[in-house]
């Protein structure tokens, strides 16, 4: 079977990636040069890259209970409609590019991915994103359950520390999946 390549981009938003937003990951910003070399790689070889966003409606009703008091008692944020709940402006998705709603870590949970992934014949997804140890982790460990072959990106996928990162990408790599900067994925390419 010939094997076709996607890019999975999780949660590149505003509210998550612009420094003093309400749920900003510390290391978000720094990745979004990255991120968008990487974009421009699978949009110039015009491979199929997927946005993957989080929202949450304004009462709560479909956040995780780990957030709910948070989001309820702090300020409500990844709303639909608002400037927060939008992908940040360098890496906004080009018509012809796929944006998948989550309300759960995982792309996956709940999610048309998977299906949309297998009409196409995907069969190896480039992850990157925010953050490790939720969203990237959950997804990485379901697209392996599901028989992806998964390449994580890790100068284009942040945590709120260095530590975390790492942390992560041990465990990430001890499960077969291969942790490699942009450079190498290009060498590799």
């Amino acid at each position: 079977m010939e094997s076709k390549v996607a890019l999975v981009v999780v949660d590149m938003q505003n509210d998550f990636v612009l420094p003093g937003s309400p749920a900003c990951v510390a290391g978000a910003h720094d990745t979004v040069p990255f991120i968008k070399r990487l974009l421009d790689f699978f949009r110039v070889k015009k491979l199929p890259v997927f946005h993957v966003v989080r929202e949450y409606r304004a009462d709560g009703s479909d956040i995780e209970m780990n957030r709910l008091e948070g989001f309820l008692r702090k300020g409500r944020y990844l709303v639909p409609g608002t400037k927060g709940c939008e992908i940040v402006d360098p890496l906004r998705p080009l018509e012809g590019e796929y944006r998948i709603v989550k309300n759960r870590y995982s792309c996956f949970m709940n999610t048309e991915l998977d299906f949309m992934l297998r009409r196409i014949g995907v069969t190896h997804l480039v992850v990157c994103g925010t953050q490790y140890p939720n969203c990237i982790r959950a997804t990485i460990f379901d697209a392996v359950c599901y028989g992806y072959n998964v390449i994580n990106i890790i100068d284009a996928t942040s945590a709120q520390t260095q530590e975390i990162a790492q942390a992560n990408i041990v465990d990430i790599r001890n499960i077969g999946v291969d942790c490699i900067s942009l450079d190498e994925y290009f060498h590799a390419f």
